[in-house]
């Protein structure tokens, strides 16, 4: 047999031993662990691990699992390619659990090569405060719009118990204590939490602060979460080209959409390695497909570019990177 083919096989053998190849897999991962620290009972306590494709081949996640039922895990992105990233969603179960938690989330990958990853997460869940919802949900806001929601705080065995300040980091969001009740064994707050109009596109998740007067624990976090819709949206938001060779081209399909009906202005990137089609003069529509034609360059390597989309809804455009390997 020839040496090379040899050196190929022991190769391949070494990189799927157990004894070194998992490390390939936790360098993906952002980080491996997250204290929720301490939680309301029935507050949404979720952490998602972030990790990102550093190879050319695909990953696949095959499962995950959890060590306790205290808190739920899910695959988000099964399937990740190059240089995209995917997410493990670990949610605490504060509506059925309480006291100190923990719990070791075992994730499962099976391609291109088997490896496993531990992730670990812990809290303390309060039996006292109560959340009702779980969190400040705003879902599906349209950019320029603001949004207000509720949120009721429960204190159980503690009618003296008082929020002395709200408090956020986040310049678009605003909070206040509109009402106050209490009976000789709660206090019930309800908190008003503002979205302003110069929020920008994307997803919210933040939290803003309940400064109280129990010494025990001054501070109680509030969760917020939600997303801002752009007027115009581009899927992917990431294009992988795949592998091709110098001079190829490879055209693959983006799809504009908007609100309402609208036109493609215009499509630009700061490469010369691109191809884009004229802007059309047709009706405007609530969605485009829009061709985008790459040509390989003469040096090997990874490419990243970026192509800006302009439309004519008051001048919105966007933005999405472009991933190609040069064989």
């Amino acid at each position: 047999m020839p040496r090379r083919i040899v050196l190929l096989l022991l190769l391949v053998w070494g990189f799927a031993a157990p004894s070194w190849g998992q490390e390939w897999a936790r360098k993906m991962f952002q980080a491996t662990s997250h204290e929720f620290g301490t939680v309301a009972r029935n507050m949404k306590a979720e952490y998602r691990f972030y990790f990102k494709n550093l190879y050319e081949e695909d990953i696949h996640i095959a499962s995950a699992t959890t060590s306790c039922g205290c808190t739920t895990v899910t695959v988000e992105t099964p399937v990740v390619k190059s240089l995209q990233t995917g997410s493990i969603l670990a949610h605490f179960n504060t509506d059925r659990y309480l006291g100190q938690r923990g719990a070791t989330l075992t994730v499962v990958i099976d391609k291109p090569y088997p490896a496993t990853v531990l992730l670990n997460v812990k809290g303390y869940i309060r039996s006292d405060v109560v959340f009702e919802p779980q969190a400040v949900e705003f879902s599906g806001v349209d950019q320029g719009t603001p949004a207000e929601r509720t949120i009721t705080i429960r204190r159980i065995g503690n009618p003296q118990w008082q929020i002395l300040d709200v408090k956020t980091n986040n310049p678009y969001l605003a909070a206040e204590v509109v009402r106050t009740d209490r009976t000789w064994e709660q206090t019930v707050a309800q908190i008003r939490v503002k979205l302003n109009d110069k929020t920008p596109a994307g997803y919210v998740r933040d939290h803003i602060t309940l400064v109280t007067n129990d010494p025990s624990t001054p501070q109680v976090p509030v969760p917020v979460e939600g997303r801002v819709d752009p007027a115009v949206m581009v899927s992917p938001t990431e294009l992988f080209l795949g592998v091709v060779h110098p001079g190829q081209k490879v055209t693959k399909q983006l799809v504009v959409r908007g609100k309402k009906p609208f036109r493609v202005l215009s499509v630009s990137s700061d490469a010369d390695h691109f191809e884009f089609p004229q802007p059309s003069a047709d009706e405007p529509r609530p969605l485009h497909v829009i061709p985008i034609t790459f040509i390989a360059t003469d040096q090997p390597g990874k490419v990243v570019e970026r192509i800006r989309i302009t439309t004519d809804l008051n001048d919105a455009a966007s933005e999405l990177a472009t991933i190609a390997y040069v064989k």
